[in-house]
């Protein structure tokens, strides 16, 4: 017996069913929806899972198209209409290839590697000889009280602030917290665990990262990911993204 291709059809009646509702709906409706889509795609690009992005991504390009022919049917269908919802079509187009490129500009500055974990293309024999790199992973402390400074001293966490004996004092962070294993390096993640703070005390330098999370400490100095799987990338190389901020 000949297989039934009901999945098949059931798979595209979502394409087919969102333009179309956006079509009936007026376009001072359509319009909003859209427009949430887009700051819901940009504001937690980091939280989403790639799968419910992707899916944001395919409603915005195949919802265009009903949004501008309710716009046109708006306008009342004549020439005129069509030529507005034609120009629509070129400006939201070139808007969404805008922001399609901008969400994925990590995945271009990232370096290329293959589906191997990253330890294991360290200690691969092909190309030069390459320096195995070992994370010290950070060693996270809740400030019930106090925190012990390597450099001497205390650390107190009041309302959001950082206290240094020292004078110091560290805002807007939430707990944990965790010094580099020299103490050079202050890391406390960022208020709802947005991403996280690195202070360089030698050089009195701050750069909150939102999106980063430290994924340990190498020669004294911070190496972070996005997420856990990522291969983790130096400072340096880090402070090039668009989302970081430094004082």
């Amino acid at each position: 017996m000949a297989r039934r291709r009901w999945p098949a059809w059931r798979a595209m009646l979502p394409r087919v069913a969102w333009p179309a509702l956006l079509a009936l709906l007026p376009w001072w409706l359509g319009l909003p929806l859209m427009l949430a889509l887009a700051a819901v795609v940009t504001l937690l690009q980091y939280r989403l899972a790639e799968e419910h992005a992707a899916l944001i991504r395919r409603a915005m390009r195949w919802g265009l198209p009903g949004v501008l022919f309710a716009l046109q049917r708006a306008l009342g269908g004549d020439a005129f209409a069509w030529g507005a919802a034609l120009l629509g079509a070129l400006a939201g187009y070139t808007l969404l290839a805008g922001l399609e490129a901008w969400l994925d500009r990590a995945l271009r500055r990232a370096p290329a590697v293959p589906s191997a974990e990253w330890p294991e293309l360290a200690m691969a024999p092909i190309g030069p000889a390459a320096e195995i790199i070992e994370l010290q992973p950070p060693a996270w402390r809740v400030v019930a009280d106090e925190l012990v400074d390597p450099l001497g001293g205390r650390v107190v966490y009041r309302d959001g602030t950082y206290l240094f004996e020292a004078g110091e004092r560290i805002d807007g962070v939430g707990m944990p917290a965790a010094f580099s294993p020299g103490g050079r390096w202050f890391a406390a993640r960022l208020d709802n665990d947005r991403g996280v703070l690195l202070w360089d005390r030698q050089h009195e330098r701050q750069h909150r990262l939102r999106g980063w999370q430290l994924g340990g400490w190498y020669r004294e100095q911070p190496w972070l990911l996005r997420r856990d799987d990522d291969m983790p990338l130096a400072l340096p190389a880090v402070l090039g993204e668009d989302d970081v901020e430094g004082t």
